[in-house]
């Protein structure tokens, strides 16, 4: 039977692991509050700014979009690895950097490298992977002017023809227990599909449609990452929350069971006393 001291330590041990798993999943619940109603607010718009370029592209003949839609032979690859600061989040950085990994393979034979946001990402592929360049202090400011420099710079890689393709790779927000990896080309520009876009919009254009779409590609760009990486904010911490929950639950069960060991310790030490005594008594009396 286990020694009684040593379950005591180990109960008390399970215990404060129990308290401090607990208060970081309402830290977590806290936060993933604010970050999902800052997602969920800009879906919308985000959704409306696409909608509004494709129609506006569809409507339009030849291509528009210039340097931002050029299809280049794919040589130079960049993937950018949206992750966290921060563990203890589950598999939350695991997905993003498997995926990474799976890209990488998809282009075997090219020069892929990584743009990493996020510490634990860049920890992580800066030993497999050239890491280009990487953003650990964003999530402190998420701001979208702080994000809109990040976007400038990916858009002149492209632009100067450093890469000829970029992709987001990024946690999608859900629900507070579902986190779906998305991988995004972010430039060149995707093709758009007329079938998709909304036919007889009726709009008056000032100064021109050309003007216009030249106009919302950059913001459309900045909008496209700033949604990513609140997407990923926000499916950090509920990622989080969902393994402080779990680690919770497997400590109480964890110090259910040792309280019960220690009790049955206890007892069969008890026990064992008693027949010394018992027996003790009885040899004295014959």
């Amino acid at each position: 039977m286990a020694n009684l001291k040593e379950i005591r330590n180990r109960i008390t041990s399970v215990s404060s692991t129990m308290q401090i798993t607990s208060a970081m999943k309402m830290v977590s619940a806290a936060k993933l509050k604010k970050a999902q109603d800052a997602i969920t607010a800009m879906r919308p718009y985000a959704e409306k700014l696409t909608e509004l370029l494709q129609n506006l592209s569809a409507s339009l003949e030849g291509e528009v979009g210039g340097a931002y839609t050029t299809q280049r032979e794919v040589k130079k690859v960049l993937l950018v690895a949206i992750t966290s600061n921060r563990g203890l989040c589950g598999a939350f950085n695991s997905n993003v950097i498997k995926e990474i990994k799976n890209r990488t393979a998809f282009y075997a034979g090219k020069q892929v490298d990584v743009f990493a946001i996020g510490k634990k990402g860049n920890d992580v592929l800066s030993k497999t992977h050239k890491v280009h360049g990487h953003h650990n202090a964003i999530f402190d400011h998420l701001t979208f002017e702080n994000v809109a420099g990040i976007a400038d710079n990916l858009t002149e890689k492209f632009l100067s023809g450093e890469y000829d393709r970029i992709e987001l790779v990024y946690n999608q927000f859900k629900n507070a227990a579902t986190q779906v990896v998305q991988t995004e080309q972010f430039l060149p520009l995707a093709p758009i599909n007329s079938d998709k876009a909304v036919s007889g919009a009726d709009y008056i254009y000032e100064p021109s449609k050309e003007e216009i779409v030249l106009t919302l590609i950059p913001k459309s760009l900045k909008t496209q990452l700033y949604k990513g990486i609140r997407d990923s904010f926000a499916s950090e911490h509920g990622a989080r929350m969902t393994a402080m929950h779990k680690a919770t639950d497997n400590a109480t069960e964890l110090r259910n069971q040792l309280k019960l060991t220690y009790n049955k310790a206890r007892q069969a030490s008890i026990t064992s006393e008693i027949l010394e005594i018992v027996g003790g008594a009885e040899a004295l009396n014959g």
